[in-house]
């Protein structure tokens, strides 16, 4: 169906879209922490290569949270039926963007974790087990 406004007035009606706070990702992270008083972690720390959802610098540990659309996950990911260009090259440049964050971080010290979104669903304890050791 051909949209009824100019492609400018529609990407400046998306780009005042605004999140709604990663409930489901992020916001369940720091629920998983708080709840077992893990502290030392700071949220979006921009110092550290690919800004990653939480960081515990003096445990060089970077964790990011995924959604599984967003970043490809190779369980859950189901692409979209409109627009397929434009989403293929999003998600891969996501992508491409986490392995090349992955190496820097490595290069740098720093320790990894990447946990995606229907891990945290599924099973939370698991998720924070694995960090546990981590720390």
């Amino acid at each position: 169906m051909a949209d009824r406004i100019t492609k400018e007035k529609r990407s400046a009606l998306m780009a005042s879209v605004k999140s709604r706070g990663n409930k489901t990702t992020e916001g369940r992270m720091v629920e998983l922490f708080r709840e077992n008083k893990i502290t030392g972690w700071r949220r979006h720390n921009k110092r550290i290569h690919g800004t990653p959802d939480f960081s515990f610098s003096k445990q060089k540990l970077a964790i990011f949270v995924d959604g599984c659309f967003w970043h490809g996950g190779k369980k859950c990911y189901t692409p979209p039926k409109t627009n397929v260009e434009f989403w293929e090259k999003k998600v891969e440049a996501n992508i491409k963007r986490d392995r090349r964050n992955k190496v820097l971080l490595e290069l740098s010290g720093w320790k990894h974790v990447r946990i995606w979104e229907h891990q945290i669903k599924k099973d939370p304890n698991k998720v924070l087990q694995r960090i546990q050791r981590l720390l």
